[in-house]
């Protein structure tokens, strides 16, 4: 018993420490600096953490060569090394992108706003020359950021209305937000929650969990908990090991979630260690940010299956984007691969009205064009629920097609993906009033 009192000590000192610069909230991690990334050393570091059998798929690898030359294979498969060296300046993307005039204005404007930052990885991913590329336009920023469109908000959600301490959200009877840092690897243009991440201040601490801890060993009702972020897995092993610890602690906490886009801009970052680490804590769920198809490179699938293969259900959530993947074939080439990769498709979000974001933001007539366009012409498992998360904490509210036609007598009129129509008897307890022809369908424009 003493060993294990003593295990736990030095296990708490281990994270207090882990955290202390948290205590206090950096601007970003210990390491990463708000200047540019040194230009690359030919050496070799004294002690670099290999990461073995991790891929490296050819385009990075050209990139690793031309961009990042003195850099071992060992280095740039270290996480570490990736968040170091994060691409954040107009000067330091510049050296990997031809920037446009309206990325660069946006760069040098970005700071006091919303920051810019890209790891290496992910900038490999981007084309250097096209501006409209999915990829690039989900991560380099542009001027119409800064162009407000009515009904916008930097809280649209009205998170911080349902926040009964800091860090934590309350708004559906069982369960709970956890946002435990405001820091990503890489920030995605369309953040719902820009107006806390990549800031001063945005930071959670070791004492600010501790509040958010308490409120969910006081409240009973709460039996799910979703750890958020910015992305938790930017966390050190042992603050997670930490906080998944005391959550498992609290008795009626039956159910804990991790919302991660780390497997698509960092997958680096799914070490062996981390695996052994989250196996220890079932049940235990995922939510991973998949945006475009083009995110499923060898790495993120090996980061996938590192999940997977430690027993985690892992399921999808994408935002609908204009010009980036709004439209059947990207959506279903996007789905399929994550199948293959033993990700469920889960949520399609219509993208929230953060200020700034109408460019973003497809209209919902072309939400249900999509789904029309999955649902039965592919496989229900890759079909997810397209949802509004409604402005002003209404919270999730799904959205389908009109496949309900209406009532003729007892019967439900539908109408089926091949937009052909069947009956469904006894539908009703009693006929409709005034039975009347269905309404012929119109798909919306």
């Amino acid at each position: 018993m003493e060993k294990k009192k003593q295990a736990w000590i030095q296990s708490l000192q281990s994270v207090s420490e882990d955290l202390s610069e948290v205590e206090e909230p950096p601007s970003e991690p210990p390491g990463s600096g708000n200047s540019d990334p040194p230009a690359p050393r030919r050496s070799r570091p004294a002690r670099p953490r290999p990461s073995a059998r991790f891929p490296l798929n050819e385009k990075t690898n050209a990139f690793r060569r031309k961009y990042f030359p003195g850099v071992t294979v060992s280095q740039w498969n270290d996480w570490h090394w990736q968040v170091q060296n994060r691409l954040r300046t107009a000067t330091a993307l510049s050296r990997v992108l031809d920037l446009s005039q309206d990325e660069r204005a946006a760069l040098q404007r970005s700071s006091s706003r919303f920051p810019a930052a890209v790891t290496p990885y992910y900038a490999s991913l981007l084309d250097g020359e096209d501006p409209l590329q999915p990829l690039r336009r989900s991560v380099i920023p542009v001027l119409d950021e800064f162009v407000p469109s009515p009904g916008e908000a930097d809280d649209p959600l009205g998170e911080d209305h349902d926040s009964p301490v800091p860090g934590l959200v309350h708004r559906y009877p069982d369960r709970v937000l956890f946002l435990v840092t405001g820091f990503c690897s890489t920030y995605c243009r369309y953040c719902t929650r820009s107006r806390m991440v990549g800031h001063k201040g945005g930071h959670a601490g070791k004492k600010q969990w501790e509040k958010a801890l308490a409120y969910i060993q006081e409240t009973p009702s709460v039996r799910d908990v979703l750890i958020s972020g910015g992305d938790p897995l930017t966390l050190s092993d042992d603050a997670l090991e930490w906080l998944l610890q005391r959550l498992r602690a609290i008795r009626h906490v039956e159910f804990v979630r991790i919302g991660t886009k780390v497997p698509a801009v960092l997958p680096q970052r799914i070490t062996g260690a981390l695996v052994r680490l989250l196996r220890r804590h079932h049940p235990l769920w995922m939510s991973l940010h998949f945006t475009h198809p083009d995110e499923l490179t060898p790495e993120a699938r090996t980061a996938c299956a590192r999940l997977a293969d430690a027993g985690i259900p892992l399921g999808s959530q994408t935002v609908l984007l204009k010009g980036i993947n709004d439209d059947a074939a990207t959506l279903k080439a996007l789905y399929h691969g994550l199948l293959r990769c033993r990700v469920r498709p889960y949520y399609l979000y219509q993208c929230d009205p953060i200020s700034g974001s109408a460019h973003f933001r497809t209209t919902v007539a072309k939400g249900l064009e999509i789904m029309e366009g999955l649902r039965g012409h592919t496989t229900g498992y890759a079909v997810p629920t397209y949802v509004i998360d409604a402005p002003g904490g209404g919270g999730k509210i799904p959205l389908l097609p009109d496949y309900a036609q209406g009532a003729d007598g007892q019967d439900l009129v539908l109408r089926n993906y091949e937009n052909r129509t069947f009956r469904y008897p006894g539908a009703f307890d009693r006929p409709s009033p005034a039975p009347s022809e269905p309404a012929p369908y119109r798909m919306a424009n």
